[in-house]
């Protein structure tokens, strides 16, 4: 039995999430871009475009060796939606510590969402693309439409 009553599916996606945290807070990016397909996407933050599982892993490996060396990340929720049985749309919000700005000062608490489509292949569920968004704190949605 699952814990929690979740389907076989939604565990095994909610174990590559895990994966992915826990590969991050390791600073292992080869075991972070293991949850990607080969032929991933992955958008970053400020709209970086990699393609494919081993730039994924390239790119994360470099920046890990700089910016987020230090860095940790936590899931803090997770929000699961099946379009068919074998894709799922997911929207983790995360935080992260310990991060530099590129001049090397510290980024302090950042917040986001980072959005998965996971397909499932060969009965593995891998992530097919990735889109990470930062939350900018003080900035609130807008309340009606644009003034002229």
């Amino acid at each position: 039995m699952n814990p929690g009553g979740a389907n076989p599916d939604e565990t095994q996606i909610r174990e590559v999430v895990r994966a992915l945290q826990d590969a991050w807070n390791l600073h292992d990016m080869k075991a972070f871009a293991s949850q990607f397909s080969e032929d991933a996407d992955f958008v970053n933050v400020v709209g970086w475009w990699w393609q494919g599982r081993a730039e994924i892993e390239k790119k994360h490996a470099a920046s890990h060796a700089s910016w987020f060396r230090e860095s940790t990340l936590k899931f803090t929720a997770v929000h699961l939606r099946f379009l068919t049985p074998q894709i799922s749309l997911a929207h983790l919000e995360s935080s992260l510590v310990g991060a530099n700005r590129p001049d090397g000062t510290p980024a302090g608490l950042r917040t986001g969402i980072l959005t998965l489509v996971f397909h499932k292949q060969a009965d593995i569920w891998l992530i097919a693309a990735a889109h990470n968004t930062e939350r900018i704190s003080g900035v609130s949605p807008p309340t009606g439409p644009p003034k002229s």
